[in-house]
């Protein structure tokens, strides 16, 4: 079943990924007062006694040339539970000389290593094996996902798993079909490019979506032939630690995938500018997105590709079915705790149809199961970690100094843990902060637009351009929108959804490049010309 499909069947709707990095763990957040929002709010309440995860954490240390080994320093840091803010582990802290020690492993791997002069063939089976021992294991390290993350248990075992198996199988399937040209030339010569591995990949991924952004990575960068540093955010360190443990049971040789747990100023910092790495991938905030590209130039101008932030428009006509449009924009900004990137957070709605989508969209936010992710029919965890929970509850208090209408939530949920009331917002300006800035978390900004033109102006004054969706029954009013609209992804009358074929990335500061389908291979070839002259060209 391809992708789409599994999270439509599973989730009635569509999966959305990646997001800003944060920084590191503070204290649990106090509950600020808000007023009014608590006697609006009637979600389910969060369990005071949460489940204990059915996982055993094998692998804490960092993962260097086929090795899980202590950080030079001999430093560790706390990764926590984000329904208590407890620790669950300590993890090997990686710095400057444990990067150094990783490229190094890298560099080996490809310049002496058996990886990158493998057939093609070779290496697409064993990311077909990788495959069937995620699928194998996938019950445990959905777990681990959802005790690391604090998203639902059921969104990660029934829809982001089987979409991470799908991405490896989708990549094992390119790893022998890529191939150079022949190309014609003014004059008696052979002219054909190869296209060939770019070297060693530093990678960079984020916390809201680990494994899902691991894939994205590390699947085209192998198929292409390349080895790899990968640094996990620090906020989710044990999925990316468990799954290349089953790489190397694959068959996946010492040193072409390692992995350095750590935190963005020393780690990150030091892997963007390594004059040994070749290429460098981001995904994370438009603000780190800036710093990571300034330190490769400085370096040895390595190619960059970046995923960043979003503030993603959601334009509702006034022909659409409200029903289905409510349940579809609620989906596309409250999924994953509101902390994806492509998050609908702009939902605009059609002035004849905005008093009563509004309503439904109260109700249905109200109704919105937030609680502990291991229970069956939670929909909302916990965010993230408490820098990332204040952060939200701070947005949430200048909605209300803005004088947006707070219609529900707007609150800390529970006496622990970093959970969120389902917030929503009505009579949302666009000179608000709500409406220009990247929240990442449950907030639904809802506004109010009269005409077409109207809003394609609107929804493109902003500087980024992630993705954007459209709800009409009108094939003409979707085609103008979405030819109209400045974003790497339109979805008309769906939205987040992601399939592994299909190519994903920004307008202007959302980002450079594309990641997901043929698009990804890009990322990780370098273009060789080769030209031979014929002594004989009578034949031609």
């Amino acid at each position: 079943m391809a992708a789409a499909r599994i999270v439509s069947s599973l989730l009635s709707r569509s999966l959305s990924l990646s997001a800003p990095s944060a920084g590191s763990f503070l204290s649990t957040g106090r509950n600020p007062s808000l007023g009014r929002s608590a006697l609006r709010f009637s979600t389910a309440a969060v369990a005071e006694e949460p489940i204990t995860p059915p996982v055993q954490i094998d692998h804490t240390q960092l993962l260097i040339n086929g090795e899980f080994v202590d950080s030079a320093s001999g430093k560790t840091f706390p990764t926590y539970d984000p329904r208590t803010g407890e620790v669950i582990a300590q993890v090997a802290e990686g710095h400057a000389e444990d990067i150094n020690r990783a490229v190094s492993a890298a560099r080996k791997a490809f310049d002496e290593g058996p990886w990158p002069k493998m057939t093609a063939y070779e290496r697409s089976r064993i990311l077909l094996r990788f495959a069937d021992l995620v699928e194998k294991h996938s019950n445990e390290i959905a777990a681990l996902e959802t005790w690391n993350n604090g998203k639902p248990y059921e969104q990660a075992a029934m829809a982001e798993l089987p979409m991470l198996v799908r991405l490896f199988h989708y990549y094992a399937g390119w790893a022998d079909k890529i191939h150079g040209l022949t190309c014609p030339a003014d004059g008696p010569y052979h002219v054909q490019t190869l296209h060939e591995p770019i070297g060693v990949a530093g990678q960079i991924i984020p916390w809201n979506f680990p494994l899902l952004m691991f894939a994205w990575k590390v699947g085209p960068a192998l198929a292409c032939g390349n080895t790899i540093v990968l640094k996990t955010a620090e906020q989710t360190p044990l999925t990316a630690l468990y799954v290349a443990k089953l790489f190397h049971e694959a068959g996946l040789p010492p040193g072409v995938l390692n992995i350095v747990s750590g935190f963005g100023p020393t780690a990150g910092a030091a892997l963007a500018s390594h004059m040994d790495v070749d290429k460098l991938a981001f995904t994370g905030s438009t603000d780190t997105g800036k710093i990571v590209l300034e330190l490769a130039a400085k370096s040895n101008l390595k190619p960059v590709t970046l995923e960043l932030g979003g503030k993603s428009p959601f334009i509702i006509c006034e022909d659409a079915d409200i029903d289905n449009a409510v349940e579809l924009a609620h989906f596309a900004l409250f999924f994953n705790q509101g902390q994806c990137c492509c998050a609908g957070s702009r939902t605009f709605v059609h002035e004849r149809i905005y008093d009563e989508f509004l309503e439904k969209a109260k109700a249905r936010a109200m109704k919105r199961v937030v609680g502990d992710p291991f229970k069956k029919g939670v929909e909302q965890g916990p965010q993230i970690d408490s820098e990332q929970f204040e952060k939200v509850l701070r947005y949430i208090r200048s909605g209300i100094e803005s004088n947006a209408t707070l219609e529900c939530g707007g609150g800390r949920l529970g006496s622990k843990g970093f959970y969120i009331q389902p917030t929503v917002f009505s009579n949302v300006q666009d000179d608000m902060l709500i409406a220009q800035d990247e929240i990442f978390g449950p907030v639904q900004s809802i506004l109010k637009f009269n005409d077409i033109g109207d809003v394609i102006k609107r929804a493109n004054a902003t500087r980024y351009g992630l993705a954007a969706g459209v709800f009409t029954s009108n094939l003409d009013t979707a085609n103008t929108i979405s030819r109209a609209l400045k974003a790497g992804t339109v979805w008309v009358n769906c939205f987040d959804v992601f399939d592994a074929a299909i190519p994903f990335g920004g307008y202007k500061m959302s980002g450079i490049g594309r990641e997901k389908g043929i698009y990804s291979l890009n990322n990780y070839l370098q273009v060789k010309a080769v030209v031979t002259p014929l002594k004989n060209p009578a034949w031609l």
